[in-house]
């Protein structure tokens, strides 16, 4: 059996490695024993405020498009996580992908891992959907998550549009989810990858990217100022979760995924179908 459907990857020691290529690793035990401190989170820190689960369907494999909010913390994407299992349960499958740089840190692997993070690599999206499980995704990445504290209301999916042909390649449902609140948990200055970039090139020997393409200079906790794509820990804002009502297509399959203009009609829908979302809730959380 293939490695991402499963088999035990082990190193050279023998204890099994938690490299995100396996569906396997997804504990329910381990999720149950997360949520306790989520929900401390959820109902204290950040006293979120959600909508919309209706739209979530009850069973079967689903896509869920996230905006990428509030630097490494992303406080939203834990928030979305605990509703889902408050909502299904713990055993019912649900993934999301993470960065592969993430895998390399036995810190963010091992629990990543056991609450059902997998490496964001086509394989394992696809092997997650063909087993009808729930697959979160943040198109935007690093980019979406370190955007400028004046762009907070923005959605930037960052152009990738990989995950429109993985929905219509697998006919799965789109079902978009946005917050509001979570890129207020600290105050990014600005994106100055290209000027490092720069600056390495010169000769200067620091390079704090991380592999994201990202080089943002923020506000925060625990620095004060975060030089780089360095964790946080997120201010206590509230947030408030929108699910969305699902994006439907006209055609699937693997023709309509390599119809480049199709698949680029799809991803503008997706996006404007989220920005118009997010604009409603800010709107309604700015009224008196």
């Amino acid at each position: 059996m293939t490695s991402w459907l499963g088999s035990d990857v082990r190193d050279r020691q023998g204890f099994h490695r938690f490299d995100g290529w396996s569906l396997k690793d997804r504990d329910p035990e381990a999720i149950k024993a997360w949520m306790p401190v989520w929900e401390w989170f959820y109902r204290y820190y950040f006293r979120v405020e959600t909508e919309g689960w209706q739209h979530m369907p009850a069973s079967g494999k689903v896509l869920i498009v996230g905006s990428h909010n509030g630097g490494l913390a992303s406080p939203d994407t834990s928030m979305v996580m605990l509703d889902w299992f408050r909502r299904f349960g713990t055993e019912r499958p649900a993934y999301a992908l993470m960065h592969p740089t993430a895998w390399q840190t036995p810190i963010f692997a091992v629990p990543g891992a056991q609450v059902g993070a997998i490496q964001a690599h086509p394989k394992m999206a696809i092997a997650a959907l063909q087993a009808d499980a729930a697959l979160l995704v943040y198109p935007g990445g690093a980019q979406d998550m370190f955007r400028p504290y004046s762009l907070r209301h923005r959605i930037h999916l960052a152009g990738h549009r990989g995950f429109i042909k993985l929905a219509l390649r697998e006919s799965a449902p789109i079902v978009p989810v946005v917050s509001h609140g979570a890129h207020e948990t600290l105050m990014v200055l600005g994106d100055f990858y290209e000027q490092m970039q720069q600056f390495h090139q010169w000769g200067f020997p620091w390079r704090l990217d991380g592999n994201t393409g990202v080089f943002p200079i923020y506000l925060g906790l625990p620095w004060g100022v975060g030089i780089g794509p360095l964790p946080n820990f997120p201010l206590p804002v509230p947030i408030q979760t929108r699910v969305c009502a699902p994006v439907v297509f006209e055609r699937y399959g693997r023709a309509a995924a390599c119809d480049r203009a199709y698949v680029d009609a799809c991803y503008e829908q997706v996006r404007a179908h989220m920005q118009s979302e997010l604009d409603d809730l800010v709107a309604r959380q700015n009224r008196p």
